[in-house]
């Protein structure tokens, strides 16, 4: 398909209104293969936003968004074939309460894919073992901890095999001794090539596994480097600011 070295993420000068409220104001972004991205800052800054046009969820109406050499367009087909391709993690877990763990897993790649029962639960299998729960696999969410049922979100956004996953805050949610096994997954997941997109305050994570960071502040990119440049040389004041309010506590 697409070459390696070419992005496969491309943004240029994307534009989302929200009635007079202007939401994105120009983010232009070019992610590589098996790069790691954090994007980071203040409630209401766009960054959800951003990450949410990525996979259509929400609709952009200015500028272009190019996944794996696909545009995003209003095209139905060019939808479906980036969503194929792009796994997602929110804030809540989206899983469906009256499925065990297996079936929560197992329904995407059974539908979508049209993979067979025993193929499908093979993988289930796999990926629960890979996110650390696989003793799960029977019980229903609600008798899981946050911890757990975000883990088990990861391992279904796994299931249907994407080259890139798009993480919205996905520990704000929950009680802060299970941030860490959540984030060790992510961690995992970061060091065996996978393009990610992180939304997330979580700075410890940022350090360990971010090739690149990105500030967004009112909708914009107000500042973007590595991880060294952002924490111990971030040259736009709003930057600094954020950095000191959120690093002290």
């Amino acid at each position: 398909m697409s070459n390696e070295q070419e992005p496969i993420i491309i943004c240029r000068d994307v534009e989302k209104w929200y009635g007079s409220f202007h939401a994105l104001k120009g983010v232009s972004m070019e992610v590589k293969r098996r790069e790691v991205i954090v994007i980071f800052g203040p409630s209401g800054s766009g960054k959800s936003t951003f990450i949410r046009t990525i996979n259509r969820l929400e609709e952009h109406q200015g500028g272009q968004i190019i996944v794996d050499g696909i545009e995003l367009t209003n095209d139905t087909h060019n939808i479906e074939a980036i969503r194929m391709e792009t796994g997602m993690v929110f804030q809540q877990f989206n899983l469906f309460p009256h499925l065990t763990v297996l079936e929560n897993i197992m329904l995407a790649p059974m539908q979508v894919r049209k993979w067979s029962k025993e193929q499908a639960e093979e993988s289930a299998r796999q990926l629960l073992k890979r996110v650390g729960i696989p003793e799960q696999s029977d019980k229903y969410p609600g008798q899981l901890s946050g911890g757990q049922q975000q883990r088990v979100a990861i391992a279904r956004a796994l299931a249907m095999q994407p080259k890139i996953m798009l993480f919205d805050e996905p520990t704000s949610a929950l009680d802060p001794e299970m941030i860490k096994e959540v984030l060790d997954v992510m961690v995992e997941l970061a060091q065996s090539g996978m393009t990610m997109l992180v939304v997330t305050h979580e700075m410890g994570f940022a350090k360990a596994v971010a090739d690149r960071m990105f500030f967004f502040d009112q909708g914009q990119i107000v500042e973007s480097g590595t991880p060294d440049d952002i924490f111990n040389n971030p040259k736009e004041e709003r930057t600094k600011l954020f950095l000191s309010q959120i690093l002290t506590h």
